[in-house]
């Protein structure tokens, strides 16, 4: 893995959030996308070499609205880029770790990407990125 490439937030609204974050961290959100197959939509700010991802739902069924009743607003995942998703992904298998998908999926940001099920990692949501070049 070579970095951590964004903190996950699930948020309530974006609407609210944005300004509350652009006030925490002094700048702006950079982009705003809707993924439909996750039904989320995303907005994005960097920190350095480390973006922040926060995550609304767009629908009742989404795993974000599913989140956020269930535990609320706050950290959903972290993210790690990789530079072969596919390798790491069966390195990942391999070391014993449960995949929530079979094959790496289109994400936010120009992404593939893989979660990991949080039951073997300490109850943490794991996802793996990588460039779609």
């Amino acid at each position: 893995m070579l970095r951590v490439e964004h903190i996950g937030i699930a948020v309530k609204e974006l609407s609210v959030s944005i300004p509350l974050f652009e006030k925490l961290l002094n700048a702006s959100c950079y982009k705003q996308e809707v993924v439909d197959s996750e039904q989320v939509q995303t907005a994005f700010f960097r920190q350095g070499e480390t973006k922040i991802e926060l995550l609304e739902a767009t629908g009742p069924d989404s795993v974000i609205a599913k989140f956020l009743e269930n535990k609320g607003e706050g950290m959903h995942h972290i993210a790690f880029e990789v530079e072969d998703i596919q390798a790491e992904m069966k390195r990942l298998q391999q070391e014993g770790f449960v995949l929530l998908q079979e094959t790496p999926k289109k994400g936010a940001d120009n992404k593939l990407i893989c979660f990991l099920h949080p039951r073997h990692s300490n109850g943490v949501l794991i996802e793996i990125c990588q460039d779609i070049k």
